[in-house]
């Protein structure tokens, strides 16, 4: 896998239920046309996340379909649904066995072969936390989950439930939110816990080249003991437990993690490969430039092991959460930067319903072809090895004579990728007023180098030359519109 890849979330069951639509007959992960994984290929994904492939719980099922909050959701987002249409969560796992609807285990081994084929991985999805209230380990493996008494049920009603077998087992939860109600929690600090991992997620990376671990950082010793007011007595991590038996059997097997919190950091010293990006998401939505530049000057290890994102399935639509202003700044900047990147099915066509995870059919929506145009073009300029093999570096963009320092500061983020001969300059207005800056680059070899043509990968008819000692002493001078971007090209002349 590339350096910094791209990746592509997929709502599984709501996209095989399209595409049956679409081509008038029963679409699984078996017989998914050719030509819709060459779209994905065409736009140069290195991998393919399939989001809620395992047998859902008839019980998250039931419970879905009766609660009145989620049903208000459902008729928002797919007016005239149907029962048949509530699935059920796919993070209340039943089983981990790929669903028989959507082609069994058969199915996804024919699909990650026609992704091999095209050069892309697979992931799929993993849930440390909690499982269903009905998954087989409350009466297989009892001592996996956290068990309660008749006194908790009382004390915490809502956090415990007494299961078919008679046990009382607490619901999954974090500690800042009620419990799922749908979901039985996982003992982090139980042996059976710990090992029933193992064993799930060595036969998981048999089907599959990585997991998206769901809310990771509650698997953490200090976070587990404080959410359920446990003692952290274990010397040994539950990740540096899990992650490296999994990776001794399968040592390139990728681990990503959702995660919150400021604890990227800590989840990729426990072992994990990539950790979701929320906190540039955050910034990017609600705050200003200068926390968003202060947020990439983290080193750059850190940040090539970041998700960067605009959209997944927990988020809005970007198209709708920022705005057809502001989606081309923010597109460029995440697209661009170090790190995975993150594109949600339907994000490329500006979809503007964001689906509960609980429905398995999505609602029809126009087809924003602009926005397609925009991504089809960022997606082959981030293609270049230039962004996945060069080195990155955040510039400083400095205000014109007789301009306001702080207008520049507040609006303007700059950065540079060189790789061999290739340069690329990419300068990103996030203000709504136009802003003139210069940009300074760090390189020597640019004195007395004569001229450098600059050409916007987002704008063929945007082109300037500049001279390499004027590069050093003066920088390059850069106009941007309100809310807008430029991907400069450099090549000498």
């Amino acid at each position: 896998m590339r350096n910094h890849p791209l990746l592509y979330e997929i709502n599984t069951f709501a996209w095989l239920n399209t595409l049956s639509h679409r081509y008038g007959r029963g679409i699984t992960l078996h017989n998914v046309p050719d030509e819709v994984l060459d779209t994905i290929a065409a736009d140069h994904f290195d991998v393919v996340w399939l989001m809620g492939i395992w047998e859902r719980s008839p019980d998250a099922r039931d419970i879905a379909r009766s609660h009145e909050g989620l049903r208000n959701d459902y008729a928002h987002a797919l007016p005239g649904f149907t029962e048949d249409d509530i699935i059920g969560s796919p993070y209340a796992i039943h089983r981990y066995a790929v669903d028989s609807r959507i082609g069994g285990r058969d199915g996804l081994a024919a699909f990650r072969e026609a992704l091999r084929r095209r050069g892309m991985a697979l992931i799929l999805d993993y849930v440390p936390n909690h499982v269903a209230n009905d998954h087989h380990w409350i009466h297989d493996h009892p001592d996996a989950l956290l068990g309660g008494t008749d006194e908790d049920m009382l004390e915490s009603p809502g956090h415990f439930y007494r299961a078919r077998s008679g046990r009382i087992v607490a619901h999954g939860r974090d500690p800042y939110f009620p419990p799922w109600g749908d979901t039985a929690q996982v003992n982090a600090f139980s042996p059976a816990g710990r090992a029933v991992t193992r064993e799930a997620l060595i036969e998981i990376a048999k089907q599959c080249d990585g997991v998206r671990c769901d809310m990771a950082m509650l698997l953490v010793n200090r976070i587990f003991a404080m959410t359920w007011g446990l003692n952290d007595h274990h010397q040994n991590e539950f990740w540096r437990e899990v992650i490296p038996a999994v990776k001794t059997a399968f040592p390139n097997f990728l681990f990503m993690a959702e995660v919150y919190w400021d604890m990227e950091h800590e989840l990729q010293r426990l072992g994990f490969d990539y950790t979701y990006d929320k906190r540039l998401y955050d910034r990017l939505l609600h705050e200003g430039t200068a926390l968003v530049r202060d947020h990439l000057m983290a080193s750059y290890k850190y940040q090539a092991r970041m998700v960067r994102f605009l959209e997944n399935h927990d988020e809005p639509r970007a198209l709708t959460a920022f705005g057809e202003k502001r989606i081309a700044a923010a597109a460029v900047l995440t697209l661009t930067l170090p790190g995975m990147k993150l594109i949600y099915e339907g994000q490329l066509e500006g979809r503007r319903v964001k689906l509960p995870v609980q429905l398995g059919r999505a609602p029809d929506e126009p087809l924003e072809a602009w926005l397609r145009d925009m991504y089809r073009s960022l997606l082959a300029e981030v293609n270049h090895p230039i962004y996945h093999d060069g080195v990155f570096m955040l510039l400083a963009a400095h205000p014109n004579p007789n301009e306001s320092e702080s207008v520049v500061h507040g609006a303007v983020i700059a950065y540079a990728w060189a790789y061999q001969e290739h340069w690329r300059l990419i300068v990103v207005n996030r203000a709504d007023h136009a802003v003139r800056a210069r940009v300074m680059l760090p390189q020597p070899s640019f004195r007395g180098s004569g001229q450098w043509h600059l050409s916007d990968a987002l704008d063929d008819n945007h082109t300037k030359v500049v001279s390499g000692d004027d590069m050093l002493t003066a920088g390059i001078g850069v106009d941007l519109a309100p809310n807008s971007a430029h991907i400069y090209h450099m090549e000498q002349k």
